[in-house]
């Protein structure tokens, strides 16, 4: 009997981490031919997580280009993609989230009549700008899945909005939650030398990413100079900030936050350094979108450095601040969470709203049912 031909496509760094449980799932069963394909729209952070996860592709696009712009990396996938998707002729494709990848996989599925299965549908602002370009990314790849795997109830509510048939959206949870399991480890030892030099129950460390597009420039130094006053003003508060490797980043993080010693410049982490970091610290300061998934399933605050985000049920069920990126603002929150021990207990304390574990168990299930039917 002919095995139901499953492509998971993927790119960057958070797409990977995002699909391990799933692909995990799909090699366990029979019925299923399980084929990975990555494009690389990110290269060395990609890789990482391969290496870690023991992911081997059956495909690697290697698109990405030194300072490539959007159009270019855009173009490369949709025409690599159409040559394998015409030499594979898989059943369906799975894609993740909000990426350039993402949205030119399924438009190149689409070209050739193949079925879109999209993990992590239906989140929204409903600024077209914000997040840049991933809101538009994730909305147009909505357009085209034939499955939408939504990780909320709000994110189902959205995708009904824009008219989705009912019977083709299947609340899921995040599979992010399910990588935690893992990834943490009790008596972790870093790859980073720097963290295991760090007290961190004596200290409160303050865990910061900062690297999306609409923040370069102006608002990231006003994170960063938010970062340099708590710092200043704190003894016992550490910092420690996984720079991106983007120039604009690292240039703003050197001038504004270098050689201070209770802040500690590093290179991006891996998947498995970042998580036993956030699972040690005292808060979490991000942009990141996974992490504000992730960071509530171990008991931390998070304080989202953007101005909205497409994750509103964190911030409705306290695990989330938006405070986006004005000086003052940042200060002011963390400090009252440094300060107010019953602040701080409420949002650690608070549910995770973005899934229990088992998402992607969850979608595997759904897609046999799928191709039975």
């Amino acid at each position: 009997m002919k095995k139901y031909k499953v492509m998971s496509v993927f790119g960057t760094r958070p797409e990977a981490i995002k699909m391990v449980p799933v692909i995990k799932e799909l090699e366990k069963c029979d019925g299923i031919e399980s084929i990975v394909c990555v494009t690389a729209q990110h290269r060395e952070m990609l890789d990482q997580v391969l290496e870690i996860f023991d992911i081997k592709p059956n495909y690697d696009l290697d698109v990405m280009k030194d300072r490539q712009t959007l159009t270019g990396v855009s173009v490369r996938i949709l025409e690599k993609m159409d040559v394998i998707l015409n030499e594979e002729k898989p059943d369906l494709i799975l894609i993740q989230g909000d990426t350039a990848t993402v949205l030119m996989a399924s438009i190149a599925a689409f070209y050739n009549k193949i079925k879109v299965g999209h993990i992590e549908a239906g989140l929204r602002t409903y600024n077209k700008y914000e997040p840049f370009p991933e809101e538009m990314n994730r909305k147009l790849t909505g357009c085209i899945a034939d499955i939408h795997f939504a990780p909320t109830e709000n994110a189902k509510q959205n995708l009904l909005k824009e008219n989705v048939d009912n019977n083709t959206i299947y609340v899921t949870g995040n599979t992010s939650i399910d990588v935690l399991a893992y990834t943490i480890r009790d008596g972790y030892t870093f790859k980073e030398e720097v963290l295991n030099k760090i007290d961190y129950k004596n200290k409160k460390v303050i865990v910061m990413t900062a690297h999306r597009r609409e923040n370069l420039g102006e608002p990231l130094v006003s994170i960063c100079e938010a970062a340099l006053k708590l710092a200043n003003d704190n003894k016992d508060v550490e910092v420690v900030y996984a720079v991106h490797k983007n120039p604009a980043v690292q240039e703003v993080a050197r001038k504004v936050l270098g050689d201070h010693a209770q802040i500690h410049l590093i290179e991006p982490l891996d998947i498995e350094d970042m998580h036993n970091l956030m699972s040690k610290c005292y808060l979490v300061m991000t942009d990141s979108g996974g992490i504000q998934e992730e960071v509530p399933s171990l008991g931390k605050p998070v304080l989202v450095l953007r101005n909205v985000t497409e994750r509103p049920e964190g911030v409705e069920a306290g695990t989330l601040k938006l405070v986006g990126t004005d000086k003052e603002v940042i200060v002011s929150t963390a400090q009252m969470l440094i300060n107010d021990g019953l602040e701080y207990e409420k949002m650690a304390q608070a549910k995770n709203p973005f899934g229990d574990g088992t998402a992607g168990k969850q979608i595997v299930e759904i897609i046999k049912n799928y191709k039975g039917s």
